[in-house]
């Protein structure tokens, strides 16, 4: 008896989850430590003032871009680059050719 599956020999498989979406468990964990964050806003407050007293301000800091980096997702750096991975020519002219 044969199983049935999605996967046929010879088939390319489907293309899966677009480039750049979260899978569920990742999008249910970065909402419920939003959730979390934004629940205990006061208390936050708090703790980042006892850890600034108590460490010094850049503690603070960390602490607070640590709690951060999992509410706000971070940005990809993008390296833009000329041909064959050089320099990129910007050409300027003072004349303005539309008046």
């Amino acid at each position: 008896m044969e199983t049935q599956s999605s996967f046929k020999k010879g088939r390319k498989p489907g293309p899966g989850r677009p480039k750049g979406l979260p899978n569920k468990s990742t999008a249910n964990a970065r909402e419920a430590i939003a959730r979390l964050v934004d629940g205990n806003a006061e208390r936050l407050q708090e703790w980042l003032n006892q850890i600034a007293e108590r460490d010094g301000p850049a503690a603070a800091w960390k602490c607070m871009m640590d709690v951060i980096e999992y509410h706000v997702p971070k940005l990809s750096r993008t390296e833009h680059t000329g041909a064959d991975g050089g320099p990129i020519q910007v050409i300027a002219s003072a004349h303005d050719e539309r008046l």
